[in-house]
């Protein structure tokens, strides 16, 4: 620091000598503080925001979170960013500042349940509540739905023609709710074939 220091004043006495205005330099040297300044403010402040993510842990390496429209999980928590594997495998690499001052969503915060819903139109003819007891059966003997919460299963809309039905479960897989959504609407199908209910 010291040789630094030597260096700077040395350098402004050879411009005074040479009889260069020194406010002039002054001025610039001004001008150029602040530039770098406000240059760094954006990297200051997510370094600060990183911190607060490291100390806090609103986040953590492996929760699946939503910023806008993206989804992934976080594969790494930096001093300046973090990045993000997304559902299709792009991995997006968020500054911290964005995280802590958005809105963020992180849905395994506290655990790795996720609601799965099917939605289920049938022709008329068959009886509402039947059709609930038989969708609430399905989901729960289905592989991947939990035991810790009863599925449910309700009446949401009808016309003349059909009768339109909602099933909610949920599951602790996370990363494979896809599937077991696709697993539970299958086995769904095939139930309500058995039981002659045609599905509209």
């Amino acid at each position: 620091m010291v040789h630094y220091t030597i260096l700077l004043i040395g350098f402004f006495v050879g411009l005074a000598v040479l009889g260069v205005d020194l406010t002039k330099v002054t001025i610039l040297a001004g001008a150029f503080t602040v530039g770098v300044g406000f240059g760094l403010q954006t990297v200051i402040n997510n370094f600060v925001c990183g911190l607060i993510l490291l100390f806090e842990r609103p986040i953590k390496v492996g929760d699946i979170i939503q910023i806008d429209t993206d989804i992934g999980e976080v594969r790494r928590i930096g001093i300046r960013a973090c990045v993000i594997r997304t559902m299709e495998g792009s991995e997006i690499i968020v500054p911290n500042g964005t995280i802590i001052s958005n809105k963020v969503t992180n849905w395994t915060l506290s655990d790795r349940y996720r609601a799965i819903e099917v939605a289920v139109t049938v022709a008329r003819g068959a009886v509402p509540q039947h059709v609930i007891e038989v969708l609430k059966a399905v989901a729960g003997h289905q592989p991947g739905i939990t035991k810790e919460w009863v599925p449910q299963a309700y009446a949401v809309s009808f016309s003349s023609h059909t009768f339109s039905f909602n099933l909610r479960a949920w599951t602790e897989r996370y990363e494979d709710w896809i599937q077991v959504r696709s697993d539970l609407a299958v086995a769904v199908d095939e139930a309500l074939m058995r039981e002659n209910n045609t599905v509209a």
